[in-house]
């Protein structure tokens, strides 16, 4: 299990995907070697006190498009 914090409120949207994609990079990066099959089984973001909101892991990537169109938006 790792709970990580990703941003704060005054965070604009590309800031947040920033740093979730670096965490998402991170963790693969230290995947281990041995490990087989699916690596992140399960994901949850939430607030501080606010309630989980699950993430399906099949579509964690975040891609240069989506974070080129947070960045217009």
């Amino acid at each position: 299990m790792v709970q990580v914090p990703i941003g704060k409120v005054s965070f604009t949207r590309d800031q947040l995907l920033t740093n979730f994609r670096a965490v998402l990079d991170e963790l693969q990066r230290v995947k281990p070697a041995a490990a087989k099959g699916r690596y992140l089984k399960a994901v949850a973001m939430s607030s501080t006190m606010g309630p989980g909101v699950d993430v399906d892991p099949a579509r964690l990537r975040v891609t240069e498009e989506e974070l080129a169109g947070a960045s217009a938006g």
